[in-house]
């Protein structure tokens, strides 16, 4: 079968190729390192111990693997990370360039681009994160009798119908890993399902989990608002903020602002795109809005504004340190695309709102909930009242803060947990002598 995926990989590579090139130069950032989606990586240092491969596709994966690569790195074990999006290579560039031994994008999945990537590479252990499942890397690993291994598995609710509509090929992607570490009881159950051998699957909960951002000193909040325009109001003027928002969504939250407005909840609101290069229809959103708003690309808020669009990259964490209420966005219909990430919000102890479209996130967004940290809002109108409702309740704001800590503190243990197989699966290298 490794043939005819290799014909199909190239007939439909040439096909959507002029989609995607369109796609990298509206985006932006792709042209530097652009020859290593050929497997033309750059020059490595000498090996010296064992190197273990690490794919993390964007952003949120990166940070999720942080813990892990500094673990790795105690132990002496080297590791070259790839990545799949600008925003993740820039990320490790500016923050990651000191925890591996190199890295850059991920190759191209087919045969000569795999292959020339593999040759300089020569790793010991291949990870993989979540849902990835790169047929030509993985044939790579087998050809060389290098284990495979995918941490933070997880199939969200459109995967698992679309594998289980074609079992004999979905057997055919899972048999080339070695070993899974699922995220959660539910997706293991999935793999089960399958047909991945239960005897080379383990839960271990989800990495992601395990990383606590460092809040914001009382200084650096209040520098943080005065560049946002937020810095001369009230202490009661708190921030609602749209997380990861998409098409439709910040329209929704600028209703929902002008309604708590109207109703005389004093506050601001802070939508941070998922893609930032949206700004100009957010532009055009926020203009005919009414309200003083501020595009965070542009520097510091000239004056005091009701409202900041930050269409800037890596920010998230800043921005929702400041946040009373967080909506999680890429949920609500009819544009809800299996929901971005809670787990930052719910870490910094945020109360939380996100529609039901959260299959991405589903046993989490369902804990989240469950504890009563979270609440599903059905639809645009659902959430405005959510918002005017709680808004005006504070008790009920600190208690789901409180259960948002409590959850997230329960359910941490990912790292200890897959740092344990990675070593194992290595032979359990020593740790260097200090």
């Amino acid at each position: 079968m490794i043939w005819a995926y290799r014909l199909l990989f190239a007939a439909l590579a040439l096909f959507w190729a002029p989609y995607y090139l369109w796609r990298m130069r509206r985006r932006g950032g792709y042209a530097a390192g652009f020859a290593e989606r050929f497997g033309r990586l750059p020059p490595l240092p000498e090996k010296r111990g064992k190197r273990v491969w690490l794919q993390a596709v964007s952003v949120g994966e990166l940070l999720a693997a942080a813990p892990l690569l500094d673990a790795l790195r105690a132990r002496g074990v080297e590791v070259y990370l790839t990545v799949t999006t600008s925003t993740a290579r820039q990320l490790v560039a500016e923050k990651f360039a000191g925890r591996v031994t190199g890295a850059g994008y991920f190759p191209l999945d087919w045969w000569p681009f795999s292959a020339r990537a593999w040759r300089g590479l020569r790793p010991d252990l291949v990870v993989l994160m979540e849902g990835e499942r790169w047929p030509e890397h993985l044939r790579q690993a087998a050809r060389r009798g290098v284990p495979s291994l995918v941490v933070n598995a997880r199939l969200s609710d459109r995967s698992f119908r679309r594998m289980r509509r074609v079992p004999s090929v979905s057997r055919w992607l899972l048999r080339g890993v070695t070993r899974m570490l699922a995220a959660s009881e539910r997706d293991a159950e999935r793999l089960r399902g399958l047909g991945f051998p239960a005897e080379r699957l383990e839960v271990t909960g989800n990495l992601k989990l395990d990383v606590t951002p460092a809040e914001l000193t009382a200084g650096e909040a209040a520098a943080l608002r005065e560049e946002l325009g937020f810095g001369g109001g009230a202490a009661g003027d708190a921030i609602l903020l749209g997380s990861s928002t998409w098409e439709g969504e910040e329209e929704a939250l600028v209703r929902t602002f002008l309604a708590m407005r109207a109703a005389g909840c004093r506050a601001r609101l802070l939508v941070v795109p998922r893609h930032g290069e949206r700004r100009a229809a957010l532009t055009r959103l926020f203009d005919a809005s009414g309200l003083r708003w501020h595009l965070r690309s542009r520097g510091a808020a000239p004056g005091e504004m009701e409202a900041c669009v930050a269409d800037t990259t890596g920010e998230l964490r800043r921005l929702t340190c400041l946040a009373r209420l967080v909506f999680v966005g890429k949920s609500l219909p009819p544009f809800q695309h299996e929901g971005q990430s809670p787990v930052e919000a719910a870490a910094l102890g945020k109360p939380i709102l996100f529609g039901p479209g959260m299959t991405n996130f589903k046993a989490i967004a369902d804990g989240l909930a469950g504890a009563g940290a979270a609440r599903v809002v059905a639809d645009a109108g659902a959430l405005e009242r959510a918002a005017l409702e709680l808004w005006r309740d504070n008790a009920a704001l600190e208690r789901m803060a409180a259960a948002a800590r409590a959850w997230h503190r329960v359910n941490q243990g990912a790292t200890e947990r897959t740092l344990r197989v990675i070593l194992e699966m290595l032979g359990n290298p020593a740790a260097p002598a200090v």
